[in-house]
C-alpha cells in the first residue's frame, strides 16, 4: 500500500463527496471532509468550514494540520445549485453560486498549496461537472461555476507544475443519488436515453476516478478534464 496521505475534500459529508472520502479511507489515506452537521464518513475527521469564507478555509486547515498533519490531497467539492431561468434569475442566485462553487475552491486552494509547496508535491482535484461542459438550461449560474474550475486548475498547473504539484478536473455526468432517484421515472428516462452507456453513473465510477488522478501513477497529468459522464458530453 502507498504511502498514507493527508486528504481533505469539502463537501464531503453526502453525496459523491461522501464516496470520494470513503474510497480514499479504504486506499489507506489520512482523510478530513468538511462538513455544516458534524457528519462524516466513519474513520475520517469532520471539520467545520464555510468555504465562502476565508477565515473559516483557514481555520478548518489549522485544525487538520494539528490533528492529521498538513494536507497533502485536496478534492474541491463542496457546491450548490439555484436553478432557474437566465431571465429570471437574481443576481444573488447568481453570484451566491459562483462564490460557493468557484469561490469556495479558489479559497481551499489558496490555503492548500502553502504545505505542497514546501513539500514539493501535492494533488488538487476540482469537482466539476457535463454541465460545466455541456451547458444546461436553468443552469447558468451552475454552468459558469462548473466552466470556470478548468481555467482554475490549469492557472494552478502554469504556476505551480515544476513543484510537483498536479491540478486536475473530473467533470461527471448524471450519477445515481437520492437526487437523481427521487425524479420521476419518465424523467429518468429521458436523461438515460441521452447517454450514449444509457445509464446514470454509480457514485463509486467518479470516487475511484477522482482516487486514481491523486495518485502517484497519475502523476505527469495535470490541467486535464476527466469527464465521467458515460459520453454524455463527448467533445465539450
Amino acid at each position: 500500500m502507498p504511502d498514507s496521505r493527508v486528504v481533505l475534500i469539502t463537501g464531503g459529508n453526502r453525496g459523491i463527496g461522501r464516496k470520494i472520502a470513503e474510497e480514499f479511507l479504504a486506499n489507506g489515506d489520512r482523510v478530513a471532509v468538511t462538513s455544516r452537521n458534524g457528519d462524516a464518513p466513519e474513520g475520517a475527521l469532520a471539520v467545520s468550514a464555510d468555504v465562502t469564507d476565508s477565515d473559516s478555509v483557514d481555520a478548518a486547515f489549522t485544525e487538520i494540520e494539528e490533528k492529521l498533519g498538513p494536507v497533502e490531497v485536496i478534492v474541491a467539492n463542496a457546491g450548490i445549485t439555484r436553478d432557474n431561468l437566465l431571465m429570471r434569475m437574481s443576481e444573488d442566485d447568481f453570484s451566491d453560486v459562483i462564490d460557493t462553487n468557484l469561490g469556495g475552491a479558489f479559497r481551499t486552494v489558496r490555503r492548500g498549496i502553502t504545505s505542497m509547496i514546501r513539500a514539493k508535491k501535492g494533488r488538487i482535484v476540482l469537482i466539476s461537472s457535463v454541465s460545466g461542459l455541456y451547458g444546461v438550461p436553468g443552469q447558468a449560474n451552475y454552468s459558469s461555476s462548473k466552466a470556470g474550475l478548468v481555467g482554475l486548475a490549469r492557472s494552478i498547473t502554469r504556476e505551480l507544475g515544476s513543484r510537483g504539484i498536479t491540478a486536475n478536473v473530473v467533470a461527471p455526468g448524471y450519477v445515481r443519488t437520492e437526487m437523481t432517484d427521487a425524479l420521476p421515472e419518465k424523467q429518468q428516462q429521458d436523461y438515460q436515453a441521452a447517454i450514449p452507456a444509457k445509464r446514470f453513473a454509480e457514485p463509486e465510477e467518479v470516487a475511484r476516478v477522482v482516487r486514481w488522478i491523486a495518485s502517484d501513477e497519475a502523476a505527469y497529468i495535470s490541467g486535464a478534464v476527466i469527464p465521467v459522464d458515460g459520453g454524455l458530453g463527448m467533445g465539450h
